[in-house]
């Protein structure tokens, strides 16, 4: 029989966190062998999960993670715990699959660093919705042939960073797909005066628009919008439940040990 894969998960109590524990649990490759969520110090996981945690205790503290022998760490927190669970991860040898958004580029050249010398590996990725990795795949191909592009993403309202790494992400390879094509930069915004203050989103990566929405009864929505002469194409992907990201997630978790260093983003995961 072969001997299954030990993952821990921090921010085990998180909405995420509560998901990817289940996921991990029923994984039949993978064994679940610490949680981590200092709100919820002692409780036993099956009260928060509501699915067999195989009797783990949610432990306050990242070292037992160490303890439990765990050989993946997965990240649902916020980006100051994330970059010190990956930080931790990196020196103890630990490989991290990472997806806190809100972390800083100058953040990522260092864990970059640090795992580029480290026996670990990271993956780090701002959604982990397939259907998501393949919106920014159809936008990149899209961008060559558009006049004008703005983006608008829509998340829960305890959504803590605006705007979304997905939104930032995307806006990167649209522009990026743009230049390499040789197409001339985005027309600059015509708005002479905002009536409202910020009526026009955030300027992103390539001058690119981008807008976020925070409503209760949502998850996690964007809209990319494209327009040209006489015609316009929205590409739009919804994650209506966060079980839509599990997929994701576990492929990385069954992957960071074949990636040396650091990964950003699912798409080199993924065979297009």
């Amino acid at each position: 029989m072969t001997e299954r894969l030990r993952v821990a998960v921090l921010g085990a109590g998180g909405r995420m966190g509560r998901e990817v524990c289940r996921a991990v649990s029923e994984d039949p490759d993978l064994e679940l062998v610490a949680a981590v969520d200092p709100r919820l110090a002692g409780i036993d996981l099956r009260q928060v999960t509501g699915s067999d945690g195989a009797g783990v205790q949610i432990s306050g503290d990242i070292d037992a993670v160490a303890g439990a022998g765990a050989e993946v760490v997965v990240d649902f927190t916020v980006a100051d715990v994330a970059l010190q669970t990956m930080r931790w991860c990196a020196s103890h040898s630990v490989h991290s699959v990472v997806g806190t958004t809100g972390i800083a580029d100058v953040d990522v050249v260092d864990i970059e660093e640090l795992f580029g010398s480290s026996p670990a590996n990271c993956v780090l990725a701002s959604n982990f919705a397939i259907t998501a990795v393949l919106m920014m795949r159809f936008a990149e191909l899209a961008a060559p042939f558009m006049d004008g592009v703005e983006i608008i993403e829509l998340h829960h309202d305890d959504k803590l960073d605006a705007p979304s790494g997905t939104a930032l992400h995307t806006a990167e390879r649209v522009d990026q797909a743009r230049r390499q094509a040789g197409c001339e930069p985005w027309p600059a915004d015509r708005t002479a005066s905002d009536m409202v203050a910020g009526a026009r989103g955030g300027e992103g990566p390539g001058g690119i628009r981008i807008h976020s929405v925070r409503l209760p009864g949502l998850v996690a929505h964007q809209e990319v919008i494209f327009g040209a002469l006489g015609q316009s194409l929205t590409l739009r992907q919804d994650a209506y439940d966060r079980s839509s990201y599990m997929p994701g997630v576990l492929l990385a978790v069954k992957s960071v040990g074949d990636r040396p260093g650091l990964t950003v983003g699912l798409d080199a995961l993924l065979r297009f």
